[in-house]
């Protein structure tokens, strides 16, 4: 019985997305949202596109990750219980064109996501092959926590949050993080794997002041806060990413912010063309590097397990 075992995988099942961490090159501890597909053997799939390819690169240097199932939205469960997941990654440098190995993972997304079935269509696919092309990323889980629900006031709409001094210079992030009340903190343990934790950041003169669960145990140093959203459909998605240094005060957990990363711009729609020609561009890099050229899509496996999720979604 592997870890997993004792955890509510019917929970886990139902989560549409979950923060994934991953060490950076100089330690820092990134988080993403991602989607996630349960092995029979207790092995958790992710995969990532070769536009997006850091976390990748990431699990080849340092297999240390956590995942944290924290916004039920789409789920149907109420109220959810959090799930922590702390465990060991690998990521074969091998290209996948199609779905194989993969197959329940992308019937699922196309049943969840019905607008991704789009991007198969003929006059779609010159945009979106890159969307295809794909690394896979297997998770071992070590340990797995089980935390309460979010309250019904996280769960809620979006609130602002307000600055508790008088400073007119807006801290790096405030933006990005105006308008969600939690956050997910990733930091890192004193063995130095990563660490998430879903929070209430407090913006003061300083930083964003917070709380973290006690089974929550990080370190000073390196850490960020990644915001995100989507709906039921797992359309409207946006992220960013507050970097920055983590402190303990006598206030508690402080995060001091540098740097603000929004991987798919500010989700209004004039970002669309420059994020896909961002992604194009990434793309043609990665398969560079490897003297590699741009692979052929096996757009009618792809097309096959689409209609397989559209017929499953209407019985």
């Amino acid at each position: 019985m592997t870890v997993l075992d004792r955890a509510p995988l019917d929970v886990l099942d139902a989560y549409r997305t979950c923060e994934f961490a991953t060490l950076a090159k100089d330690g820092t501890p990134l988080a993403w949202p991602t989607a996630v597909a349960r092995r029979e053997d207790g092995t958790l799939l992710l995969t990532t596109s070769l536009a997006f390819s850091q976390k990748a690169l990431n699990v080849r240097r340092d297999g240390r990750v956590a995942l944290l199932f924290s916004d039920p939205t789409g789920s149907g469960v109420d109220p959810a219980p959090q799930l922590f997941v702390a465990g060991r990654a690998h990521c074969p440098d091998q290209i996948m064109t199609g779905p194989r190995g993969a197959e329940e993972y992308w019937r699922t997304l196309f049943e969840r996501q019905p607008h991704s079935r789009s991007y198969l269509s003929a006059p779609m696919r010159p945009m979106m092959s890159w969307y295809y092309l794909r690394l896979l990323i297997t998770v071992e889980p070590e340990q797995v926590t089980v935390r309460p629900p979010l309250s019904a006031l996280q769960q809620g709409a979006p609130v602002p949050v307000t600055r508790t001094d008088t400073a007119t210079d807006p801290l790096p992030g405030a933006a990005q993080l105006d308008g969600f009340p939690t956050a997910v903190l990733s930091a890192r343990n004193a063995s130095g794997a990563p660490v998430l934790a879903r929070t209430v950041p407090t913006p003061t003169a300083e930083g964003y002041l917070m709380e973290v669960p006690s089974d929550c145990t990080p370190v000073p140093g390196p850490a960020a806060l990644l915001v995100h959203r989507h709906d039921e459909l797992l359309n409207g998605m946006y992220n960013a990413l507050v970097r920055g240094d983590l402190r303990r005060t006598d206030s508690g957990w402080i995060l001091v912010p540098s740097t603000v990363v929004e991987p798919m711009g500010s989700g209004k729609t004039r970002d669309a063309l420059r994020v896909l020609r961002r992604t194009r561009r990434s793309t043609d890099r990665y398969l560079e590097r490897r003297g590699l050229r741009r692979p052929k899509v096996q757009w009618d496996r792809f097309r096959e397990l689409a209609a397989e999720a559209e017929l499953r979604g209407r019985t």
